[in-house]
């Protein structure tokens, strides 16, 4: 039986052997590095030096990765330990940038997957920033407000010492929303007795966050497919789409749709879907989702002519557009070949990761716009760079600066992705793009710097 290996080009493959052996059931973080291995063959071919001085090989180890203990008290004064973790993968680029994700899966496999998408997505951005990720095994959902502060509190008194504006900033992700970052950064002024704004973004505005940045992921994604449809001589006015997931990225994913013309019908969350053929009423969906916090099913008590399909599977409604916002490997295969024979047109991923490689394939080979997460949901850690200036600076800049900036960028990684592809070869196919050209640039910065 072959290895998974052994389909990759000769001189690539070694080095995916080698990221296999020393990191064993990382199953999350090899298909990461597959993903990228995959077409950087004409980019060796290209540019003998990266081989040479072994870059490929010096981007798949973490420059460091942190593991500690966690321990705090529940409302039952109770101990209770749970893990934390910080992979600052690399700094060629700038401090480590990427998100902490509170959530029961989190070890040490999804931060590295996590971690090493965010080199590449950072470097598409344009902007100075690394690649890193972070977060716990801790599950949020069910604590108290008090349990949370008191986790943050001892994760933060561990991870405090690893941070700074100018080495390691994190931001928010699953599980980690404004109120966890304030309790964070709250033990970490007070551990530090620095005011040093520029440590966490995805603050709260009255204390230094930046406008857009709850938008950003899901406005970004829906500038990357208006950008995407915009080459192929065609726009989202009057397109039928779908958004999996119901959470932050998903809600202002609907939200641009509908400004730009199209019409949703329909988001799901870990238990359901709901469908609404006329058009998701999304002053509703906020309701439920960020001010009651309850389960999407409710939507249909509200709007008779909506359907929940418990444990349904979003991918099989007919549409043009489809983003996937929810989570890693969520758009598998089958669902890839119902989407294909929907109709649908274009796929981008608002989420980390949540088309397999047999999915991607389908795309490819059917000729739908892909556009891979690590380039279409690159516009909310561009918009934590854009808060990272505003805290340097002492300024703050109005909402329609902010998602000027944040259009501007999505564009411009657009035409990298879409420029790179053709350069090598392979025109329309953002993956090799977006791989590609994030590759190049630290790659380059790497050498600049020597072995380091």
């Amino acid at each position: 039986m072959p290895t998974q290996a052994e389909s990759l080009d000769a001189t690539i493959a070694p080095i995916y052997e080698e990221v296999l052996q020393r990191n064993p059931g990382e199953t999350e973080f090899h298909q990461a590095v597959r993903e990228v291995l995959t077409v950087l063959s004409p980019v060796l071919s290209k540019y003998p030096q990266f081989a040479e001085r072994k870059i490929i090989q010096r981007i798949c180890e973490p420059e460091r990765q942190i593991i500690f203990r966690v321990p705090w008290m529940d409302d039952n004064n109770q101990v209770q330990i749970n893990r934390g973790f910080r992979v600052e993968f690399n700094s060629a680029l700038g401090p480590y940038k990427g998100g902490l994700r509170f959530h029961p899966s989190v070890y040490l496999g999804i931060i590295k997957f996590l971690g090493f998408e965010q080199i590449f997505k950072n470097a598409l951005t344009g902007m100075p920033i690394g690649g890193g990720k972070g977060g716990s095994d801790f599950d949020p959902r069910g604590k108290s407000h008090d349990e949370i502060m008191r986790f943050c509190q001892s994760f933060m008194t561990e991870l405090y010492r690893h941070l700074g504006e100018y080495t390691d900033v994190p931001a928010g992700d699953i599980g980690v929303g404004q109120r966890e970052i304030g309790f964070l950064f709250g033990q970490y002024k007070r551990i530090t007795n620095r005011y040093e704004s520029g440590v966490l973004t995805g603050k709260g505005l009255d204390w230094g966050g930046s406008l857009v940045r709850k938008e950003a992921t899901g406005y970004g994604t829906v500038y990357f497919v208006n950008e995407m449809l915009k080459a192929r001589n065609d726009s989202l006015e009057g397109k039928t789409c779908i958004v999996s997931g119901s959470g932050n990225v998903a809600i202002y994913a609907i939200e641009k749709i509908r400004q730009s013309g199209g019409k949703v019908i329909a988001c799901s969350d870990s238990n359901g879907v709901i469908v609404h053929e006329a058009g998701l009423d999304l002053d509703l969906i906020k309701q439920i989702k960020e001010v009651d916090r309850r389960r999407i099913s409710v939507y249909a008590d509200h709007h008779k002519d909506a359907k929940y399909l418990a444990n349904g599977n979003i991918w099989d409604l007919p549409c043009q557009v489809a983003l996937p916002c929810a989570t890693q490997n969520e758009l598998d295969d089958k669902s890839a070949k119902k989407l294909i024979d929907n109709g649908c047109i274009v796929v981008a991923e608002g989420a980390n990761m949540p088309t397999t490689p047999k999915a991607m394939n389908h795309f490819a080979e059917a000729g739908i716009a892909f556009g891979p997460g690590k380039a279409a949901n690159a516009g909310g850690v561009a918009t934590s760079a854009l808060e990272m200036q505003q805290n340097a600076s002492r300024d703050s800049w109005s909402f329609r600066l902010t998602e000027q900036r944040l259009q501007d960028i999505m564009v411009d990684i657009h035409k990298t992705c879409h420029d790179t592809a053709e350069e090598f070869g392979q025109p329309g196919n953002y993956v090799i793009g977006a791989n590609v050209a994030g590759f190049l640039k630290v790659a380059r910065a790497m050498v600049a710097m020597g072995l380091v």
